[in-house]
């Protein structure tokens, strides 16, 4: 798997909630989304997106990624996060 396939598709599907609000974020506590995506590569990839809270509930959530594309890489896969305070800033990276 190259990676910049990959870490293209983790950015878009971040991105999605990077526009999303602190309550928008731990509406999806509890909740692991999964889809496809389709590279340009022709390639199917897996992303994995879960939110969490970071230290405890009612605090920071983190947002954390990850992709595969069903190969020994899905041991292994590339992810990326971001966290959130309750303020609406970005404490980790972006």
């Amino acid at each position: 798997m190259q990676a910049e396939i990959p870490r293209a598709l983790l950015r878009t599907a971040l991105a999605e909630y990077l526009a999303r609000t602190y309550p928008e974020l731990i509406s999806e506590i509890g909740h692991v989304h999964v889809r496809t995506m389709r590279g340009p590569d022709g390639r199917e990839y897996q992303i994995e997106v879960e939110v969490m809270w970071d230290d405890q509930p009612g605090g920071a959530v983190r947002v954390l990624a990850a992709i595969d594309d069903g190969s020994f890489r899905a041991f292994l896969p590339l992810s990326d996060d971001f966290i959130m305070g309750p303020d609406g800033q970005f404490i980790g990276k972006v």
